[in-house]
C-alpha cells in the first residue's frame, strides 16, 4: 500500500481554504500554458476568462488529494470497522483499489482498478472533487 498526493482537508474550512490557495497557482499556470500556446494578449483576453482560471484551479486541488492505492486485501483491511460509509465505484472482481478519505462527509471514495494505477487515480479524484468537495467549495 502506498500513498499521493498531500491534500486531505479535515473540515469544510480547511477544504476551502486549501482550494483557495490554489487560485494563485491556477492563474500562473494558465497564464503560461497560454504563453507556451503563443497567445498575444489579444487572444489571451478572448480565450482566458473567469471559468477557465476555475476549471485549472479545480482541477489542481483534486489532483493534490491524498489518494491511498493497495490490493484488495489491504483496502479491506484498512476499512474494516471505520466508521465511514463507503462509496464505492467499479467492479467487485478487479484486484486493486484507490481511495480518498473525505473526513469531514464522513465517507471514503474508493475505485477499483487491475492494471492501470494511475488512470484509477485520476478517476477518483475527479469523483470525490464532483461529489463530495464541489458543493462545500461553491
Amino acid at each position: 500500500m502506498h500513498t499521493e498526493g498531500t491534500l486531505a482537508p479535515d473540515s469544510p474550512e480547511a477544504a476551502r481554504a486549501a482550494y483557495e490557495s490554489c487560485g494563485p497557482a491556477a492563474r500562473t499556470v494558465v497564464r503560461e500554458v497560454a504563453r507556451a500556446m503563443d497567445f498575444d494578449r489579444a487572444e489571451y483576453e478572448e480565450r482566458v476568462d473567469a471559468d477557465v482560471i476555475a476549471t485549472a484551479r479545480d482541477a489542481l486541488f483534486a489532483s493534490l488529494l491524498e489518494v491511498r492505492v493497495g490490493d484488495r486485501g489491504e483496502f479491506d483491511a484498512w476499512f474494516d470497522g471505520r466508521g465511514e460509509a463507503l462509496d464505492a465505484h467499479g467492479s467487485e472482481n478487479v484486484d486493486f483499489v484507490a481511495w480518498h478519505v473525505v473526513p469531514f462527509a464522513g465517507v471514503v471514495v474508493a475505485t477499483t482498478y487491475q492494471n492501470e494505477e494511475a488512470a484509477a487515480v485520476a478517476t477518483l479524484r475527479r469523483i470525490a472533487f464532483a461529489e463530495h468537495y464541489r458543493e462545500v467549495l461553491a
